[in-house]
């Protein structure tokens, strides 16, 4: 596992370099390009002297190739996103990955299953806008998320797919991301989000998951962008289905007849009970054909700004998830880790990574 790390990366920093194996295998001085091929490929370990000459050859410092909680060319992000530039970005990525492979390491040492089996939407670039809704309205049916799938999405996620979601940090203009490696997929959610947005991206990069096969996504995604490209506007359809499925719809109305004030705070009732945004639901009842688009355009914006909330706070989700608390709080009880380096490693105190997983009822004794 370490040969084929070790390797990979290796690899991939040739490759990020523009060399080819023929022009390594010269500054390294092996005798022939199959030595480099068979150290790629992680048939072939690298001795402690190998490794230093690769670090000089490739201009990289030796942990970019020993360190298990990085991703490099492993793991493929969407970021959802409005502005941020790409040099933070990328500083920003690297900090999420390790987020990942603190996860996946981890999970491996601790005995940690992933899924057998992916599951995949049945859906493609040629599907319709209607054929997406439809398919958010079956998950939430199947995966039986009840009266308000905002509340249960998450544990769905986590229990019935085995992905990953962890409410997170992010720069300024990061809304979430979509993370696939070949043996695991992760959500990430900025938390300082007002939940109904986080319930929407989260719903969106789902979709992203689910059908990274057959669309895979951009890696940079303008949540602002208009007009927005097809795989996004399918994103946007099921997510919305998937949150405001129509018998919510039926139950939370009837809507016809209601236009201005009226229609705002029956909207913005409706949706703080479902868990969305105002806008989101009045544009869901436009296409589901409950609310006039003339009616829906009427609208003053402001009366529909934070569901109708008049500057009262909202309690953050505490950072992470219970599930990842949980395997890193067992990890380090095992000795697989200190938890300085875990703490370390997710940018915290450790005091303070010990109050974040409290909030999530999971014990962390850093003096272990």
């Amino acid at each position: 596992m370490q040969a084929g790390l070790i390797g990979g990366r290796i690899r991939a920093k040739r490759e990020e370099l523009g060399f080819s194996q023929e022009a390594v295998t010269r500054l390294l001085g092996f005798k022939d390009r199959q030595t480099l091929s068979a150290i790629e490929t992680g048939e072939r370990r690298v001795s402690a002297e190998e490794l230093l000459r690769f670090s000089q050859v490739l201009a990289a410092p030796l942990d970019f190739f020993t360190d298990p909680f990085l991703l490099v060319a492993e793991g493929r992000f969407n970021w959802r996103q409005s502005g941020v530039p790409t040099a933070k970005l990328d500083t920003y990525e690297r900090d999420a990955g390790r987020l990942v492979a603190l996860f996946r390491v981890l999970g491996t040492e601790m005995g940690h299953q992933p899924p057998l089996l992916r599951r995949a939407l049945t859906l493609g670039k040629g599907s319709s806008f209607e054929e997406a809704a439809v398919t958010g309205e079956r998950f939430a049916e199947e995966f039986r998320l009840g009266e308000v799938p905002s509340r249960r999405l998450v544990e769905a996620m986590e229990r019935d797919l085995g992905i990953l979601v962890l409410m997170v940090d992010t720069v300024p203009g990061v809304s979430g991301a979509a993370c696939r490696l070949p043996e695991m997929d992760a959500v990430l959610i900025n938390r300082r989000e007002v939940p109904g947005r986080r319930h929407y991206d989260l719903a969106h990069e789902l979709f992203h998951i689910l059908t990274w096969e057959a669309m895979p996504p951009d890696r940079l995604e303008d949540a602002a962008a208009a007009p927005r490209g097809r795989v996004e506007q399918l994103a946007d359809n099921f997510a919305s289905a998937l949150l405001m499925p129509r018998r919510a719809l039926n139950r939370l109305g009837p809507w016809g007849g209601l236009e201005g004030r009226g229609l705002a705070e029956r909207l913005n009732a409706a949706a703080e009970e479902l868990g969305v945004t105002s806008s989101a639901l009045r544009w869901r009842l436009v296409g589901a054909g409950l609310l006039p688009k003339s009616a829906a355009r009427g609208l003053d914006e402001a009366m529909l700004r934070n569901n109708g909330r008049k500057g009262q706070a909202r309690e953050l989700p505490p950072l992470f998830s219970r599930p990842f608390a949980e395997l890193v709080a067992a990890a380090v009880d095992a000795g697989r880790i200190s938890a300085r380096r875990a703490a370390g490693l997710l940018g915290l105190p450790v005091d303070d990574l010990a109050e974040a997983f409290a909030a999530h009822g999971v014990d962390f004794d850093p003096g272990i």
